[in-house]
């Protein structure tokens, strides 16, 4: 017997850009490129889409992000707005389906209930949540939305029709569904773990899912990678047991803040804000 449908995903489309284009209406529709500082050694912390046609991505440096995109905007990072948007995101899933879990800024997911499993039941709730986040949030902040037999493959399924997408991975289309997909592609391989399976004789997704369980053991080094062939056959894996062992704030310095006296009370706000989630989290530091 095939596995039900079980979980949902909701990934919002290039969520900072995508939010700054609604702020300011002349943004929408070009090339926006996001930086935590207004200074051209900086680099991108997100990209519209507009953007992305160009080859700019998170991590381009602003002075070539203007050389791949002449006429991109570059606009400083809002984060309380950021965060304002992402909660009214949440509101607006919450009223179609409830969230079990707010992974990230940008992405969330549910569990679907036993009588809302069926194929046409889950299109339905993933465009009546696309529709809810449009009308209560904003036309301009785009989510996709994905489902499948778990978790991460629902995560799996809402990227692979962005911007704007609605994809499900039914388990009886399993693994040929995911052939068009690159290795890189899925969460949990990146470089390194590439030319890891590269060097195990596993150079596309097909010869991924077609691996025996010995040799995914043996790319990932341990149980890890018993673990992804469970997942990519579309079964359940209990989350695995993790422990936070640091706690820390960032903060990128703009050129004119770049000395000791105009450094120091940034510092000291960090180490405010790190010691607030310490005592939130009840641990202790030394």
């Amino acid at each position: 017997m095939d596995a039900p449908l079980t979980a949902l995903f909701v990934d919002c489309d290039s969520y900072f850009a995508s939010v700054e284009q609604h702020l300011d209406p002349q943004l929408r529709g070009r090339p926006v490129g996001v930086a935590p500082v207004m200074a051209e050694s900086s680099c991108c912390i997100a990209a519209s889409y507009e953007a992305k046609a160009y080859g700019v991505k998170t991590g381009t440096r602003i002075s070539d992000a203007r050389v791949m995109c002449p006429g991109i905007a570059i606009v400083e990072s809002k984060p309380s707005e950021y965060v304002k948007y992402h909660h009214r995101v949440i509101a607006a899933v919450e009223d179609c389906i409830h969230v079990e879990a707010v992974l990230s800024i940008d992405e969330m997911w549910a569990w679907l209930p036993f009588n809302w499993r069926e194929p046409a039941t889950v299109e339905a709730i993933g465009r009546k949540i696309k529709e809810t986040v449009a009308r209560d949030v904003s036309p301009v902040i785009k989510v996709s939305v994905g489902a499948g037999p778990n978790r991460y493959l629902a995560k799996i399924a809402s990227k692979m029709r962005k911007p704007d997408g609605l994809f499900i991975i039914q388990p009886a289309e399993l693994p040929g569904v995911l052939f068009e997909l690159e290795l890189r592609d899925f969460t949990g391989i990146g470089r390194s773990m590439e030319a890891r399976l590269h060097a195990s004789g596993i150079h596309t997704v097909e010869d991924l899912c077609r691996a025996r369980k010995e040799a995914m053991r043996g790319a990932w080094g341990g149980v890890l990678g018993d673990r992804f062939w469970h997942l990519l056959r579309g079964e359940e894996v209990p989350d695995q047991e993790t422990s936070r062992k640091s706690i820390g704030h960032s903060h990128v310095l703009p050129p004119d803040c770049r000395t000791p006296d105009k450094a120091w009370p940034v510092l000291c706000k960090l180490l405010h804000k790190a010691c607030e989630r310490l005592r939130a989290a009840g641990l202790l530091t030394g």
